[in-house]
């Protein structure tokens, strides 16, 4: 519309600028949806393949030694992690 209504006022320099623009805006548009899709492919892979690999290292930690063990004895578990982190800690804060 405001095209026909600058032609009409006889405006060829209006005329040519809002038409550029409204190419301008279009490729624009088209080129995001573009890349919204582009991004949203790669996010559905990634989820994929975080899911996998999670799945995996579960897998991984239900049949190690450690994940038995803390399966088994839930509190020494706890009670060990707690002595590292302070000893840790101490060795840190030291100077």
């Amino acid at each position: 519309m405001a095209t026909q209504t600058a032609a009409k006022n006889g405006t060829p320099i209006a005329d040519k600028v809002t038409e550029t623009l409204h190419e301008s805006v279009e490729q624009l548009g088209q080129q995001a949806a573009k890349t919204e899709e582009s991004i949203r492919r790669s996010s559905q892979q990634g989820a994929k393949s975080i899911e996998k690999n999670q799945i995996k290292a579960k897998k991984m930690w239900d049949r190690s030694a450690v994940g038995k063990y803390t399966k088994e004895h839930p509190v020494a578990s706890a009670g060990i992690a707690f002595a590292a982190g302070l000893l840790v800690s101490s060795l840190l804060t030291k100077k």
